[in-house]
């Protein structure tokens, strides 16, 4: 066993990435307060052929060292749009024909290896702050409320680990590989 050269793995320039068609998700960040799981975002999105991450809020936006940390080049493939309010972007996702699903705990949230996403449809992936999670008002705006289970004593993942689960899962239920 050995492991793979840059140029066995064969990956796409950020020309290229650019150029080549995306998955059928967007990542929505609501006042995501660490610049490091903004990076990390950035970095998922371009693993996944994500098309762009809308940073609402407080949300950090690049260019900022913290974010290039984790993002490590990742802001420059994937495109990302900054929106002062997350319902504003919330409404115009919606608008464009896009499904929203916050990932979040609440009394009717669909576990999300029960979650079946509809072929042909987009979606709209919502990630909210590390301590309040996403806002109540986005919430109720959501077409479903998703949520990753766990057997464990604490409470919640970090963003960035929600932000990956959600996606592979969504990306290989709507075999995008």
């Amino acid at each position: 066993m050995k492991k793979l050269s840059m140029e066995e793995l064969e990956r796409v320039s950020v020309e290229e990435f650019k150029e080549m068609d995306k998955s059928p998700i967007v990542i929505v960040l609501d006042n995501v307060r660490s610049l490091n799981n903004v990076g990390s975002s950035f970095r998922t999105g371009d693993a996944f052929g994500i098309e762009k991450i809308y940073l609402c809020g407080i949300t950090g936006t690049p260019p900022h060292r913290d974010i290039q940390k984790t993002a490590l080049g990742a802001t420059e493939s994937v495109g990302w749009e900054y929106c002062l309010n997350t319902m504003l972007a919330v409404e115009n996702l919606k608008a464009e024909g896009f499904q929203i699903c916050a990932l979040e705990q609440v009394d009717r949230s669909v576990m999300l290896n029960d979650f079946i996403p509809k072929k042909g449809k987009k979606y709209a992936l919502v990630f909210g702050n590390e301590v309040f999670g996403v806002e109540e008002e986005v919430l109720n705006a959501c077409d479903a409320v998703l949520e990753i289970p766990q057997l464990g004593t604490k409470h919640s993942l970090n963003i960035s680990v929600s932000l990956g689960i959600a996606v592979w899962d969504l990306m290989v239920k709507m075999e995008q590989f």
